[in-house]
């Protein structure tokens, strides 16, 4: 008659070391644990922040593009003609417009009273009143500059440049020194994501800079929206529609390129901690090797009596083979549980929305059963090829 383990018996023969050495279990399941909790929670915490990024860049906008004066073959900074915006205007594509220019040599101060040299790192940017539009910005305080006020000393400030001059809300009379002329404050923004510069800035009128400080009309930075499925050809055609006669002197760019490259460096990371998350396993792999050869050594008197009393080396292959399942498996449910728990702890934290990836968990749990499987085969095959006789004599 042939010898037969039932399944249940095995499940039962199996969970003997775990239930006579509760502890030595745990921690040695603790390596599967923590790599199964690594692989999930940096999948799981990439994957929702990247789906927030990318939700970000849409509500953002992929279609603004942004026109700045490039450089000479010998090295020397060109200048953009005073026309580029209007040879921009008409590509076909083109929905808004809008020219700045960066005024570098003047400075920002709360009062006429501060030395020179303390001058914050504000700069100052002379626009047009339709730069909120084409930036898809708004104002967080006041007002921003309107076709009245471009040509009169009025000043909107950025978030940071506001911020530095310690200022938070707008008071009728308030008033700040720029350029060696008190401007009276409009208004202060909300912070561009795509546009910090504007945020480090005290926006003025092109008229005013040109009235007040000798602007020459040349703009330094042309911010462009385009129709969003034209905007990858239009990027192509701005450099020529703004300087036909020296394309090759004009940068075009487009901000949102920017975002979409931290997934690239998100990604980079991300490969490696799921590498320290694999060595986090074949750590806890060699420890339950570890941790069955110690119970083989220890249950020979075990080992030997069933022998004795009919059971075949497979049965007892299967045992310790099952255990070291046993303990894979365990370690992958509180690995995935605790990887889990933490996705949505930084999820909720940073308000994001929880993803976690099913190949993550199902690759994780696979990893886990082969590592088990490889942990327990030599203590298996070593229990199984243990003579009942000497067992029990050496016991």
């Amino acid at each position: 008659m042939i010898s037969r383990v039932r399944t249940a018996d095995l499940l039962a023969l199996a969970t003997i070391g775990i239930r006579s050495r509760p502890l030595r279990g745990a921690l040695s399941t603790l390596g599967i644990a923590i790599g199964v909790a690594a692989i999930i929670g940096v999948l799981g915490i990439t994957r929702s922040s990247q789906s927030d990024l990318l939700a970000r860049i849409d509500q953002l906008g992929t279609n603004l593009l942004t026109v700045v004066n490039g450089h000479q073959l010998g090295g020397d900074e060109s200048k953009l003609p005073a026309n580029a915006t209007t040879g921009i205007a008409r590509t076909e594509g083109v929905q808004r417009v809008t020219a700045t220019a960066d005024l570098g040599h003047l400075q920002v101060f709360r009062t006429d009273q501060v030395p020179v040299y303390r001058s914050g790192g504000i700069e100052v940017r002379a626009t047009e009143p339709s730069l909120l539009a084409t930036l898809d910005g708004h104002v967080d305080t006041g007002v921003f500059l309107n076709e009245a006020t471009v040509r009169y000393p009025v000043v909107v400030l950025g978030h940071d440049a506001a911020s530095e001059l310690g200022i938070n809300h707008v008071d009728p009379g308030t008033r700040i020194w720029l350029g060696e002329h008190w401007f009276t404050l409009a208004g202060v923004l909300r912070p561009f994501e795509l546009a910090p510069e504007v945020d480090h800035a005290a926006l003025i009128g092109l008229p005013v800079a040109a009235e007040y400080f000798g602007f020459d009309g040349h703009p330094t930075r042309v911010y462009v929206r385009t129709d969003t499925t034209r905007t990858a050809l239009v990027a192509t055609m701005l450099a020529r529609a703004a300087n036909p006669a020296e394309p090759s002197t004009v940068d075009v760019s487009r901000p949102s390129d920017a975002l979409a490259s931290r997934l690239l460096v998100a990604d980079s990371v991300t490969s490696l901690l799921l590498g320290l998350g694999a060595i986090a396993l074949l750590v806890g792999g060699v420890g339950i090797a570890n941790v069955m050869v110690i119970s083989v050594l220890e249950r020979r008197t075990e080992i030997g009596l069933r022998r004795a009393l009919g059971a075949a080396r497979r049965h007892i292959a299967a045992q310790f083979l099952s255990e070291s399942l046993l303990l894979s498996t365990l370690g992958a449910v509180a690995g995935s549980l605790l990887g889990t728990a933490v996705t949505y702890g930084v999820a909720t934290y940073r308000g994001w929305q929880m993803l976690i990836p099913v190949t993550g968990v199902w690759g994780g749990l696979a990893a886990t059963l082969v590592i088990g499987t490889l942990a327990g085969a030599y203590p298996a095959a070593r229990a199984a090829r243990l003579n009942p006789t000497d067992a029990l004599r050496t016991s």
